[in-house]
């Protein structure tokens, strides 16, 4: 099969079509890991985590857990209790 290398923004993107991405079973916003090896591109789903929380997105960017900045705060507010989850949150 061919395929057309297109622009997408400032990058370039290929369609997959449908059917190899069923056999895969991989479907829309699974991550996978791109390999380049012996002039061949290699496209295959990740087996790593796929999101870190976003604690542990403050702590690696701010080396420090959440709870600790925040007791260590001098300019601590009062958290606002904002109700229940009405959507599809996953708190």
């Amino acid at each position: 099969m061919n395929a057309v290398i297109s622009k997408w923004g400032n990058s370039r993107g290929v369609r997959l079509p449908k059917p190899y991405l069923e056999d895969l079973g991989l479907k829309e916003n699974d991550i996978v890991d791109i390999e380049v090896e012996n002039n061949v591109i290699m496209i295959k789903k990740s087996t790593t985590r796929k999101r870190k929380t976003i604690e542990e997105r403050y702590t690696e960017f701010y080396g420090t857990d959440f709870e600790t900045a925040i007791s260590n705060n001098p300019y601590d507010v009062e958290l606002v209790d904002w109700g229940k989850p009405v959507g599809g949150e996953v708190w």
